[in-house]
């Protein structure tokens, strides 16, 4: 018997995940703008550079698993996707959604309390809040590319 995938869900996924892009797009150039000007008034303009240097590390670094998680989402989502699935089938899918979804929540509670608890320099502020708005788009940004290309090679 022939795997029939039914992706209407993933598709919409898919489309917030974009709109989500957008939006953290604009959020960025307007955070870069804001902390470009606070650090050229504090008169240190080199610094805003520096923190796109460092951030730009962070995200090389963070990218190998950040892709490898997504692409294990994609791969989730493509697979839970299939019709016909029995309850034992769905309850093991469920489980690693919720294991994934704590992952996620970690992290975005690790960059809170890492703003909250960081100096108030506007140096390691720049860098942090771009990380994560980088983390966050890195993420959506994968998980998209693979859904994508898994559902293309499903169809």
């Amino acid at each position: 018997m022939a795997k029939h995938y039914d992706f209407k869900k993933l598709s919409t996924f898919i489309k917030i995940y974009g709109i989500a892009q957008v939006f953290l797009i604009g959020l960025l150039v307007y955070m870069a703008i804001y902390f470009q000007a606070g650090l050229q008034a504090e008169g240190m303009p080199q610094r805003f550079f520096k923190c796109i240097i460092a951030t730009f590390l962070i995200e090389l670094a963070l990218f190998y698993p950040i892709n490898k998680f997504a692409a294990s989402e994609a791969e989730r989502e493509i697979n839970s996707s299939m019709v016909g699935l029995d309850v034992e089938e769905l309850k093991s899918f469920r489980n690693k959604r919720l294991l994934g979804d704590t992952i996620k929540w970690a992290v975005f509670i690790f960059y809170i309390v890492f703003f909250y608890r960081a100096p108030q320099n506007k140096t390691i502020l720049c860098v942090t809040f771009f990380s994560f708005i980088l983390t966050i788009l890195t993420y959506l940004q994968c998980f998209n590319f693979s859904a994508k290309r898994r559902m293309k090679e499903k169809s």
